[in-house]
């Protein structure tokens, strides 16, 4: 009757694809790669300079997703926001400028876009880490 009532604590598992979770960003590069390369038709035949810049986009995109979420908890809160709302903004900018659109425009809906997910991700890393950068106990 001596037995301690105290639940044991339960370690989390990691994904199947690795300790960093490889799928989201080969998920993401593909599905950017392949919109890259629709908008880069306009509605034409497809070539192989689109397939090419559909594909070289995938790789820098997956390639920066996943530096970025390896390395990110090296950095402080603020500069991790800003890498993300960098990456977002650069992202988008270049999708929209495939359109067509001017470069001018492109620039401005990316640096928006940009601040809007700085911004957001400096909230949920506040939110959801300590002072020290640790994941906030729950």
């Amino acid at each position: 009757m001596g037995a301690h009532a105290a639940v044991p604590a339960r370690r989390r598992r990691r994904a199947a694809t690795g300790g960093h979770g490889g799928g989201l960003p080969l998920v993401l590069g593909v599905v950017y790669g392949l919109y890259a390369s629709t908008v880069e038709r306009h509605g034409g035949p497809l070539s192989w300079g689109q397939l090419w810049l559909g594909l070289i986009s995938a790789v820098v995109l997956a390639g920066a997703v996943h530096a970025l979420r390896r390395t990110g908890r090296a950095l402080p809160r603020e500069p991790r926001a800003a890498a993300w709302g960098a990456l977002a903004g650069l992202a988008v900018g270049f999708l929209f400028s495939l359109s067509g659109a001017s470069v001018l425009s492109a620039a401005v809906l990316g640096i928006v876009v940009a601040a809007a997910v700085s911004c957001a991700a400096f909230y949920l890393f506040y939110t959801h880490e300590d002072a020290a950068g640790r994941p906030a106990p729950y």
